[in-house]
């Protein structure tokens, strides 16, 4: 880290580590090998890069002003650090001059891949007729890894308590990509430049913004956020580690996926060894 961190901090990133390392050891970073593994990787990801937004919005909606009237909130550095983060997340710059959020982004990086839309589309289409996320997310079909994965981002938005929104957003999501991005970021892009460039371009924006800002802003945003509070602290480490085991069960759904169709030519997905996608 660039900077030193409260003994708090600390103490949070050391609890979560052993879970970090097994999440960056998963072997679907391993699996991907051709244009059809990562399309089955992309259809099961785009949910956890689609929840990261609703993540967000509740840190903007409780930690800044978004009613109206407009009140200043108490702390303009959190302010700062929040409006920073989504700025970039929903209104990102892209190569041909056009803005998108980052999950529009991924998007069209799945459709210029061959990636299936039709699920995840249909999750947003019922979004937007009003039904309640529960529903909508029942009526995706998705395996319990990602439905669980999904469920915990949004229980957890919902709950309005901001410490344990930034822990999960924090060490589930901005402090972990970079390292988990690079993983992925292997010769699929050299071997297939058209098809995957938008796929390399949403890695790469999330390598250098979550590792150079967000991550660093994130970090510090948990430090104002938990304080001196033992018991903040505590809850937020118990969600930190949580959200990387569901995050191990997301990786679990993508490899299980494969097997699936695969069938019995593909090796047994708990031994960790052989696989492919």
């Amino acid at each position: 880290m660039h900077r030193s961190v409260s003994p708090s901090l600390q103490a949070l990133l050391t609890a979560v580590e052993p879970e970090r390392a097994a999440l960056l050891a998963h072997p679907v970073y391993d699996a991907l090998h051709t244009k059809m593994d990562l399309r089955r990787f992309m259809e099961v990801h785009v949910f956890a890069v689609w929840d990261f937004m609703s993540l967000l919005k509740a840190l903007q909606a409780r930690l800044t002003c978004v009613a109206v009237p407009w009140l200043p909130t108490k702390d303009p550095e959190i302010r700062a650090l929040v409006n920073a983060i989504v700025l970039a997340e929903e209104s990102d710059l892209m190569p041909d001059g056009r803005h998108l959020s980052h999950f529009e982004m991924y998007l069209e990086a799945m459709e210029a891949a061959g990636a299936d839309t039709v699920r995840i589309r249909r999750f947003l289409d019922a979004l937007a007729q009003g039904l309640p996320w529960r529903q909508a997310l029942a009526g995706c079909g998705l395996a319990p890894g990602t439905r669980d994965f999904v469920q915990h981002s949004l229980e957890t938005a919902e709950s309005g308590r901001a410490h344990l929104v930034a822990a999960v957003f924090t060490f589930g999501r901005e402090a972990l990509i970079p390292d988990m991005f690079r993983r992925l970021t292997g010769d699929l892009a050299r071997r297939f430049p058209e098809e995957l460039a938008g796929f390399q371009h949403y890695l790469q924006r999330h390598i250098d913004l979550d590792g150079d800002d967000h991550g660093p802003l994130a970090l510090r945003m948990m430090e104002i956020l938990c304080g001196n509070d033992a018991d903040a602290w505590r809850e937020a480490t118990e969600a930190a580690l949580r959200s990387l085991r569901l995050r191990r069960g997301l990786w679990d759904c993508v490899l299980g996926s494969a097997s699936a169709q695969a069938g019995h030519g593909t090796e047994s997905i708990a031994t960790g060894h052989n696989v492919r996608l």
